[in-house]
């Protein structure tokens, strides 16, 4: 079993940086591949980035590629996300997603919310 836990939302003006932090259980998280999903309200769940176990590899969605990055710390268990230059339609509940053995795991999400 692995838990999760998010943590680094909160209010910011658009253009401006936060950083979230999820925090993982197991002994074994650096063979989890991670990643960060978004929802906001009245719309589906979607992929914001991905790393790989290594940290070598790294996904983003479109519409935050240039502007978040994604990295992780397998000593501290923890992965983060940059965000950087933020707009109102980042304004979403983010969550932390592993992936090991062919098994998904989530957090319960950390509220992000851009005023513009």
């Amino acid at each position: 079993q692995v838990q999760l836990v998010e943590s680094g939302g909160g209010l910011v003006q658009a253009g401006g940086s936060l950083r979230l932090s999820c925090a993982a259980s197991g002994r074994t998280f650096s063979s989890y591949a991670m990643g960060w999903f978004r929802q906001a309200p009245g719309k589906e769940r979607e992929f914001v980035a991905a790393i790989s176990w290594s940290g070598g590899n790294t996904h983003y969605a479109d519409s935050v590629k240039g502007r978040f990055t994604i990295s992780r710390d397998n000593a501290k268990n923890t992965v983060y996300l940059q965000m950087n230059s933020l707009k109102p339609e980042d304004t979403a509940v983010y969550y932390c997603n592993a992936e090991t053995s062919g098994r998904y795991y989530w957090g319960k999400g950390t509220l992000v919310t851009v005023s513009s």
